[in-house]
This record gives C-alpha cells, structure tokens and sequence, in this order.
C-alpha cells in the first residue's frame, strides 16, 4: 500500500488486522522496509529503503527483534519492533518496544492502540514481567499516547549513552 493510501474507504468499526511477523518473507520484509524507512525518515535520517529492509532481515531472521505489523486492505500500515531483554535480578524477561510507528493517514483511527494490544498479548504469552518504552521528553503526543494506554512514567532512572566509533547520538 502506498503511503498516500486512503483509510476512509475503511467502514467506522473496522479496524485494521494486526500480526507478528515470527518468520517473515522477502516481500513481507521488503514491504516493512518501505513503512520503516518511512519512520526513520519521520526522525530525520535520510532514506535508505534498501539499507533499511537489509538491517530488517538481520535483526529479523536472527531474532534480535520481533516485529508486529498492523494491515488494511493487504499493504503495511503501523509497525512495532520489540527486543526481549533477560531481567537478571528476578532471573526473567521484560520486552522493549523498539519502534511503534502508524502512517499519518492511520493515526487515530486505533492502530497504534490495536499494536499495541497485539505486542501486550504476545508479551504476556511469552511470559514477560513488564513491556517497557522509551521517547523523548518532548515528545507530548506520543506520551500522551502512551500514558492513555496504561503506561507510567519511570522517575528516579536515567538513560545514558556512550558513544563508540564515529556515532555522536
């Protein structure tokens, strides 16, 4: 689906399928590539659709990240990316939501909610103790968003970052 799809097409009360990808195809890869490079170009990077879907299969097929993919009318239309990251201290696994994104023309229509619903269900299917997500602090639609989907903001923490190599983010 292209990215000037039309959602209005869509009857009121029927929202978008939403599915984890466990084993993904080349054209499935390739069509998450195009909504992701999307997104990464939503957060300033250049395009790179090719790069894009090559970074996809790597961290897809070695099961580094889970992706969940929501669809209408057979195109990609919201993604998430989610890590299990092992929680030493209580001897488990927590999973990270990496990247939620919804094409514009999707937003508010209950995409993000339905993904969201989606990676929660695996999550405690997996046996997971918590889902946990990071934005920025000015991000105030989507931690809006997520506040209105149950998440809490964590005080007392703080991220750091040490760059390696050429990276300065």
């Amino acid at each position: 689906m292209g990215q000037n799809s039309d959602p209005s097409s869509r009857a009121a009360n029927d929202p978008v399928s939403v599915r984890g990808l466990g084993a993904p195809t080349a054209g499935e890869t390739e069509a998450l590539a195009e909504i992701f490079d999307l997104y990464r170009v939503h957060y300033g990077e250049p395009s790179n659709t090719s790069g894009s879907a090559g970074w996809l299969e790597e961290n897809l097929g070695t099961s580094r990240l889970r992706a969940f993919v929501a669809e209408d009318s057979g195109g990609f239309v919201g993604f998430a990316l989610t890590v299990d990251v092992p929680a030493s201290l209580r001897l488990a696994h927590f999973w990270q939501i990496r990247d939620l994104f919804v094409l514009p023309t999707y937003r508010r229509l209950g995409v993000g909610r339905a993904l969201l619903a989606s990676v929660r269900a695996a999550a405690i299917e997996s046996g997971a103790l918590r889902l946990v997500l990071q934005t920025e602090d000015d991000n105030d639609p989507a931690l809006r968003f997520y506040a209105d989907n149950g998440y809490a903001l964590v005080e007392g923490y703080r991220s750091l970052t040490l760059p390696l190599g050429s990276e300065t983010r």
